[in-house]
């Protein structure tokens, strides 16, 4: 018994004549009758019952053609499961961001990504301070929303994202109500960063120099977001961040106000220079429609 001829046997069924099924199965109606007759023979029951105007399925053919069509069945899933990994569509595809990423788009990404390829695990992995270029480089994640600036070198990148910077503040400081602020403003803030991060990151996030050609007033260090947000809370120092973050890492002891007048934050989609696999390319197809609709 083979699998082409259950196949036959369910066409068969469907159209109950052997001219349609025939047609349907791109054979001759001769080759067709045989292989019937040469199943029939090796289960040694009648399957189908000839008439003049086709065939009938007997009472042991319909029980043999309701096996015939599960086995079929199964057989294409295991066809279509081949497939999937032919065309990258199984397996798991790392995707890093930081903090807040680019905002709603990384979260839209991951689910829409996940929900036309529902063979693959989405792996979210986070990175503080710049850090996501280097895991690319390194291997350790295949596809990363990265925030510029940043070393790009060995990188193929997209921009996908951009949105505004705003400073964040202890609720009890006498700028936390207003609409927003100048980053004169806040020059003679104590400003929290980082030792983690590349020098020009650190300048570019600080500001620095100021547009009056000071340099800020550098406050305590930080490793990641959560130590960077507990010191402003009990005011020790101001931060400067991306406007998701302010949903993202929201706190009652907390408030964000916009920063007027500097560049936005610029996100890129990227991924390391020949990585460019059937999954990153999938994902990233779904990341640029998305954000051409936003």
């Amino acid at each position: 018994m083979e699998l082409r001829q259950l196949h036959y046997l369910t066409v068969i069924a469907e159209e109950e004549n052997l001219g349609r099924a025939a047609r349907r199965l791109f054979v001759s109606q001769p080759a067709l009758s045989y292989a019937l007759k040469s199943l029939e023979a090796e289960l040694g029951v009648k399957l189908f019952d000839r008439h003049a105007g086709g065939v009938s399925a007997t009472p042991a053919g319909r029980d043999v053609i309701a096996e015939a069509l599960l086995t079929v069945r199964q057989a294409e899933r295991v066809t279509a499961a081949a497939e999937r990994h032919t065309r990258g569509e199984t397996g798991v595809l790392r995707v890093g961001f930081e903090a807040s990423g680019a905002g709603e788009l990384t979260t839209r990404a991951r689910a829409e990504f996940a929900r036309l390829h529902p063979g693959v695990r989405v792996a979210p992995k986070r990175y503080d301070w710049g850090q996501e270029a280097d895991a690319l480089r390194d291997g350790l994640t295949d596809v990363a929303f990265v925030w510029l600036p940043n070393d790009l070198t060995g990188l193929t990148y997209e921009a996908v994202h951009s949105e505004p910077r705003v400073v964040g503040l202890p609720t009890a400081h006498p700028l936390a109500a207003r609409d927003g602020v100048s980053i004169l403003d806040v020059k003679d803030e104590p400003l929290l960063w980082t030792r983690r991060a590349p020098r020009q990151w650190v300048d570019w996030w600080a500001v620095n120099p100021r547009p009056d050609g000071s340099a800020p007033v550098w406050g305590p260090t930080n490793d990641n977001v959560e130590e960077m947000l507990e010191q402003v809370a009990q005011g020790s120092a101001i931060c400067f961040a991306p406007e998701s973050m302010a949903r993202y890492y929201a706190r009652p002891d907390l408030s964000w106000v916009p920063l007027t007048d500097v560049e936005p934050l610029r996100v890129v989609l990227a991924w390391a220079d020949g990585a460019d696999t059937a999954l990153v390319r999938g994902f990233a197809r779904v990341v640029r429609q998305l954000a051409s609709e936003a």
